[in-house]
This record gives structure tokens, sequence and C-alpha cells, in this order.
């Protein structure tokens, strides 16, 4: 252990911007996936909770597609009440938001070692997710809706959760980069 140690310290110090960036990205891999496996069961249960929701159409646009013989509504947020509707919809945000909640501040202070102006990078990762989350909801309609044919609902819910992760830790990767610098605030973002 002491070798690969002594290795890593040596890298660092020849290369510490490479070392930055693998520390950093080997922490953020770890973090995300450990939020994606609490999302994922968070996705499997939540539904239920919301089973006493009216099942109908709940989403923008809700156009309607086919897709291998089944039509459903594709939305860049929401699900057609074939695909879950408002109940599946409320468990999923929860799902997502919950997760980003834990994320957030373990990121900024563990992994990027940010001490920054907390209400900006805030308000800047809160404009990243809702971007992020239309995109992916606008794939996982489709997801869902093709899955849902061929697999069990736990089954599809790990390809939500995979692909939601998935797309979010790659875009959230070069987000974070940006709205969490190291170290102090910088004047611009007081």
């Amino acid at each position: 252990m002491e070798k690969i140690k002594s290795l890593w310290l040596g890298f660092a110090e020849k290369h510490p911007g490479a070392s930055k960036w693998i520390r950093e990205g080997g922490l953020f891999v770890i973090v995300s996936n450990l939020i994606t496996v609490l999302k994922y069961f968070m996705l499997l249960f939540l539904p239920l909770a919301f089973a006493g929701l009216p099942k109908v159409d709940f989403g923008f646009p809700g156009i309607d597609i086919t897709l291998f013989g089944e039509t459903f509504k594709w939305n860049i947020i929401g699900y057609d009440a074939a695909h879950g509707g408002l109940p599946y919809f409320c468990a999923y945000m929860i799902a997502m938001v919950v997760g980003e909640c834990i994320n957030f501040p373990i990121q900024r202070s563990f992994v990027f070692r940010s001490k920054g102006n907390i209400w900006y990078q805030g308000m800047w990762y809160l404009i990243a997710f809702c971007i992020v989350t239309c995109i992916v909801n606008s794939i996982n309609c489709i997801w869902v809706a093709v899955a849902g044919m061929f697999v069990p609902d736990w089954l599809y819910n790990i390809g939500t959760t995979v692909l939601n992760g998935g797309v979010s830790m790659v875009v959230f990767f070069f987000v974070n980069k940006i709205i969490f610098p190291e170290g102090e605030a910088k004047k611009a973002e007081a």
C-alpha cells in the first residue's frame, strides 16, 4: 500500500493538474454511483406512496409517438397515464430531488473542496438540475414506454436510474468543475 501511495504522491507532484482531475473524477464517480443506487431504491418503492393519486397524463408537451407498436406521449417533463402518469412523476421527481439534495453538499465540500458562495453555487446547481432533468426525462419517457413492454417494473427502474445517473453524471461533472472552484470564494461570486 505504501508503494501505491508513494507512486500517487510522485505523480501528483509532477502532474498536479492531472492528479486533481483524477482525484475529483474518481470521487465524483463513486459519490454519484452511490446516489444513483439510493435513487433506484427510492424509485422502486416510492411509486407505492403515490398509488392513491389519479393515474392521469401529467406531462408537457404530450406528443403522441409510436415505437415498437407502443403508442405513448413523449414529454420533456412528466409521463402519460399508461406509463405511470402523475403518481410515477411524483415518485421520480422526489427521488431525483432528494438525491441531488444529498449530492450537492458532498460534491461541493468533499469532492471539489469548494468554499465558494453557497447561494451562487446552489442557484447554478439548481439551473443545471432543471435542464438536465428535462433532457433526461425526455429520453426516459421513451425508455419507460418501450422497456415497459418487455421487462418488469423493477428492471426498467434500473434503466431509469442508470440513464438518469449516467447522463447526469457526465453533465454534472463539468458543471461542478465550473461552479465548485476549489478553495475560497472569488470576488466575482460574492
